[in-house]
């Protein structure tokens, strides 16, 4: 059975996967392999905590999915596309489907709350007309409606990452990937973060987050990927940090 709707309103199906990495490896020109023989299925509506020590691979992941690095060899399918066979022309689609948040934020300061969550919009075309509307309700999803008009330096670290999520948010993605976003704020703000993520993928987005909080990860027992030396090394639901035992 389909569960929930996604912040656009479109129904979620669990049994379809949004994210398939099937024996995937990358060696960068050096050599290294930053991942080695990854097999990975997301389905739709899934909450997913990456983690592993800095160079396990999980940033090299991350831009596999986005297709800032393609793997050397096996499969990145993302919504159905194999990432690889992509024609350079459908990247821009393809990467739509996809809201990141990312640790240090990247606002534009010299632009509003408002107009930061807009230019994501406005950078692929859509209508003005359509921006409004959009752009309101993901304000007040993430709570800064009365912040729209405040820029960047008004605000706190924790309304700057908010900032940062209604913009992944704002083109109704079919996965936010979320590098670290509580990495450069206090525990009591990175919980009121997490709620927020929590939210959003009971709306039926799914949520992919990379994250060294090892409290964060054992209190809500989600689903856990442990990378180690560029390898899965667990793939657990309702795991914590560490391994049990």
């Amino acid at each position: 059975m389909p569960r929930g709707n996604r912040a656009g309103g479109a129904m979620v199906d669990p049994r379809r996967p949004v994210l398939v990495l099937n024996d995937v490896t990358k060696t960068y020109p050096n050599g290294r392999d930053a991942l080695k023989d990854v097999d990975l299925v997301v389905p739709e509506g899934d909450f997913v905590f990456l983690v592993g020590a800095s160079g396990a691979g999980k940033s090299t992941l991350m831009k596999l999915l986005i297709r800032d690095e393609l793997a050397t060899q096996g499969t990145v399918t993302l919504d159905g596309d194999d990432l690889a066979r992509l024609p350079r022309r459908k990247v821009p689609h393809v990467r739509r489907k996809i809201g990141i948040v990312f640790q240090d934020f990247k606002l534009l300061p010299t632009k509003t709350v408002r107009e930061n969550i807009a230019f994501a919009l406005e950078v692929t075309g859509t209508s003005r007309r359509r921006i409004k509307p959009a752009v309101n309700r993901v304000l007040a999803l993430v709570g800064l409606t009365e912040q729209a008009e405040q820029y960047p330096k008004q605000l706190s670290g924790g309304e700057q990452q908010r900032t940062a999520i209604a913009r992944a948010l704002v083109h109704d993605p079919r996965i936010v990937i979320a590098d670290e976003p509580t990495g450069n704020l206090d525990p009591l703000i990175s919980w009121e973060i997490l709620q927020l993520l929590l939210r959003i993928n009971e709306l039926g987005v799914t949520v992919l987050m990379a994250t060294h909080d090892a409290d964060i990860v054992t209190a809500l027992r989600k689903r856990v990927v442990a990378l180690e030396e560029g390898r899965v090394i667990r793939d657990e639901v309702g795991g914590g940090y560490h391994r049990a035992g």
